[in-house]
């Protein structure tokens, strides 16, 4: 008689992990198709008046500038998100950041309008990370609340692997209308990729729509103190330790793989003189074996644990900082295929075990919060600061040993972060009302409780 409801429950858990990954995929094939564009066109169209290197440093400058909004939008539907439910902030965050892409491929350059152009780039910018930073904490945490306990690694690398979903799909489009005439590039086809976004973010609101709300949430918020006045004050109160060490985790992972999917292509193409078709055709190679690669990983964490999959990732970084240049270097296809789908499996090990790791770390009342910040506020560090520090290092020393040497160090922060956290994947998702204080007997520094 069990039967039924448990292949119901699978069913649903499908459901929903699919529903999280194509809404995410959506979300980051907005945001990609930024970072590829401030790559590869951006200094041309909105800083023209600069040297070409000293432009792309300002196009990256606001690229960044989305990250630095990341952490808002994270606080804000974090804290909604905790207390009216994960599946409500999802449909937001989706229109915030397909209204801003729209409106970039709308946008008019420096050519027709002088410095307003950058001004709003800046500002749609903005509007992105604070979309995309309400985000992630969603779409992960129902997938991971609506996973059962053994399987919480794989269901929740599922919307992880909207990332790579997102840039093979913004890389691939970009790519299709790179192929144009420059002249017509330039005037209208770097548009059109921008423009399609409203088609993706329609399909993506639609599934979302028809996903139930999280049971661990529902569960959490029969009674009535359950609710956290201001998650956020709470969340930082509580688990500021959690905080801390998810934040060090990302540093790698995050940094690195902004590394592999922006930088690369100045490097290639302002350092190597190479096609701007090979390194993208290199990159879309890679992210295909890294969207493969993440929920392998994300699995594995489920039978041996979030900490030595993630700490296995972070070493491969390190061990592979100085190497990934050598063999970009050569100027080779396959061995700059090779570099970098070497990076995408370092990165694929932390990537795919971060979401149950993270949502993990937190109880169910400031869960969302926890996680958001916890994740957000590194990007601004990493992820936001990657492109713009290798480009300036680069143009500073006229090599990319020192590149190398600023990747070692991200591998090593989140080395000593991982170390230090607590493993995660068997504990239970489920809290009591009221969190462990910071010296209860779980010795855990504020996490909660597990039975």
């Amino acid at each position: 008689m069990t039967q039924p409801s448990e292949q119901s429950q699978s069913n649903s858990t499908l459901k929903v992990a699919a529903a999280s990954f194509i809404g995410t995929a959506v979300e980051f094939y907005d945001f990609f198709l930024y970072g590829t564009a401030a790559a590869l066109i951006f200094n041309r169209l909105f800083f023209p008046s600069f040297d070409p290197l000293v432009g792309t440093l300002l196009a990256f400058a606001t690229f960044a500038v989305g990250f630095v909004a990341r952490p808002l939008g994270g606080v804000v539907f974090g804290h909604f998100g905790d207390k009216l439910g994960r599946k409500s902030m999802l449909s937001a965050t989706l229109m915030i950041m397909g209204v801003a892409t729209f409106a970039i491929g709308l946008l008019p350059t420096y050519e027709r309008i002088g410095v307003w152009a950058p001004a709003l780039l800046v500002l749609l910018r903005v509007l992105q990370g604070f979309g995309l930073g309400g985000e992630w904490g969603g779409a992960v945490l129902m997938a991971v609340e609506h996973a059962p306990a053994h399987r919480r690694g794989f269901y929740g690398s599922w919307p992880q692997m909207g990332a790579p979903a997102g840039l093979l799909l913004a890389t691939s489009v970009f790519a299709l209308f790179s192929r144009l005439p420059d002249e017509q590039f330039i005037t209208w086809g770097w548009r059109v990729p921008f423009l399609f976004s409203a088609v993706l973010i329609g399909i993506g609101v639609f599934i979302r729509l028809s996903v139930a709300e999280s049971p661990a949430f529902r569960a959490a918020h029969k009674t009535p103190d359950a609710n956290a006045k201001l998650p956020i004050v709470e969340v930082l109160r509580t688990y500021p330790r959690q905080i801390l060490l998810a934040m060090g985790a990302r540093f790698a992972e995050n940094g690195w793989y902004y590394i592999l999917v922006t930088f690369v292509l100045t490097y290639g193409k302002q350092r190597l003189g190479l096609e701007q078709a090979t390194i993208l055709n290199c990159v879309l190679g890679g992210s295909i074996v890294h969207l493969m690669a993440i929920p392998l990983f994300g699995a594995a964490s489920d039978r041996f644990g979030r900490r030595p999959v993630y700490m296995g990732g972070a070493l491969g970084c390190a061990l592979l900082a100085f190497p990934f240049f050598w063999l970009i270097d050569t100027k080779a296809p396959v061995l700059i295929w090779l570099a970098l789908t070497l990076g995408f499996i370092a990165h694929a090990a932390m990537y795919g075990p971060q979401a149950s790791f993270f949502s993990e770390l937190f109880g169910t009342r400031v869960r969302y919060s926890g996680a958001s910040l916890g994740y957000q506020l590194s990007s601004i560090f990493a992820g936001g600061m990657a492109p713009f520090a290798a480009t300036w290092l680069l143009k500073r020393f006229d090599t990319p040993w020192p590149v190398s040497v600023y990747l070692l160090g991200l591998a090593l922060v989140t080395i000593v972060s991982v170390y230090l956290s607590a493993e995660t994947f068997r504990d239970k998702l489920t809290e009591p009302t009221s969190p462990a204080p910071a010296d209860s007997a779980t010795g855990t520094d504020g996490k909660r409780e597990v039975a």
